[in-house]
C-alpha cells in the first residue's frame, strides 16, 4: 500500500538520526537502508535525502566526513553528534506520544477518561 507523502513529511528527521545512532552511513547508503527496513513503504530520493542531511548538518545535530582509500572513490559519511543524540532522544518520546494517541482514537480506547465513538 502506497502511503501519503504528508504522513512521511513530519518523519524524515526521526528516520535518519535513528539510522544514524546505530552507524554512520553515507546517502545512498541511508536510502536504501530506509526502503530496506520499511519493507519497501518509505522511498527516499536523493532530493528529499540531502536537504535532510543538510540541514541537520548545520544544526549541529550531525557531522559529516570523507571516507575512502587514497586513489579510489571517496564517499560523505554522516554521524550522529551528541545534539542529535539529544533530539533524538526528544523526538523518540514525541512519536510515541503522537502513536499512542492516534493508536487510541483508531482502535477507540479511552482517552482522559472519556469513551471515544
Amino acid at each position: 500500500m502506497k502511503v501519503n507523502k504528508e504522513l512521511l513529511k513530519g518523519s524524515t528527521v526521526i528516520l535518519v538520526l535513528s539510522l544514524l545512532d546505530r552507524a554512520p552511513m553515507y546517502g545512498y547508503q541511508m536510502i536504501k537502508e530506509i526502503e530496506k527496513k520499511s519493507g519497501g513503504v518509505f522511498k527516499f530520493k536523493e532530493g528529499t535525502l540531502y536537504p535532510i542531511l543538510h540541514s541537520l548538518e548545520a544544526n549541529g545535530m550531525i557531522e559529516s566526513y570523507w571516507l575512502g582509500n587514497e586513489g579510489s572513490r571517496q564517499r560523505k559519511y554522516y554521524r550522529i553528534t551528541d545534539k542529535g543524540n539529544h533530539c533524538l532522544k526528544e523526538k523518540q518520546q514525541e512519536w510515541e506520544t503522537f502513536r499512542s494517541a492516534v493508536d487510541k482514537i483508531l482502535t477507540g480506547r479511552l482517552i482522559y477518561g472519556y469513551k471515544t465513538e
